[in-house]
């Protein structure tokens, strides 16, 4: 089926994407061949290269969706949090935890495949859009510090990007780390902490 789906409806190129995805949830990044990313789409390994040089090229394509779909997430959330920038910040904080429960195929390939962002113009254009999303809202929300107070959006979304990522990584992706409270909870308070800090929210909220 796949084979037929790939010739005849001129989606093998995706067919192998989403094989790829496959093998990385199951085997990892590097623990798969080209060869098993043709067998799993049920294609001959000839007609992989078609398509993708290598199995870093196929990955890459994986990462560049992955970029999209979490890009137009996080935008989502932040539309969805207006007019408040205090909680379209905090939107974008939960769509990350959220993107990488629901794709995790995807985000292994974007985060942790070792995979260069700059591989390609795509992806590092994919990969800008996401970060500007949260840079976006971080200024939105720091326009409420005094400037000789305020650090720069990108500093500010950074702290937030490591800590979901961090959350994500040990708690939220099943990697054997018992989590104290739930991941959601510990990014949430996680991000109040920093937000009070900050003085963007009162130390009773």
């Amino acid at each position: 089926m796949a084979k037929k789906r790939g010739y005849h409806h001129g989606n093998l190129r995706q067919a192998l994407i989403e094989a790829a995805l496959q093998l990385i949830e199951e085997k990892g990044p590097t623990g798969f061949t080209l060869s098993e990313a043709a067998k799993t789409a049920g294609v001959t390994p000839a007609a992989v290269y078609r398509h993708f040089a290598g199995r870093e090229d196929l990955i890459a394509e994986a990462a560049r969706q992955g970029f999209e779909m979490f890009a137009d997430l996080m935008q989502f959330a932040y539309d969805k949090g207006q007019p408040s920038a205090l909680a379209a910040f905090e939107a974008t904080g939960r769509a990350y935890l959220a993107f990488a429960r629901k794709n995790p195929g995807h985000y292994i390939a974007m985060f942790e495949s070792g995979i260069s962002l700059n591989r390609t113009p795509e992806l590092a254009a994919a990969a800008a859009r996401a970060r500007s999303v949260l840079e976006q809202a971080a200024a939105d929300l720091s326009q409420r510090i005094p400037p000789e107070k305020r650090p720069p959006a990108s500093m500010f979304s950074a702290h937030i990007w490591a800590l979901s990522h961090g959350v994500v990584e040990l708690y939220a992706r099943n990697t054997g780390t018992a989590s104290p409270f739930p991941p959601e909870d510990l990014l949430e308070t996680g991000i109040g902490i920093y937000l009070r800090g900050l003085g963007l929210i009162a130390p009773d909220e």
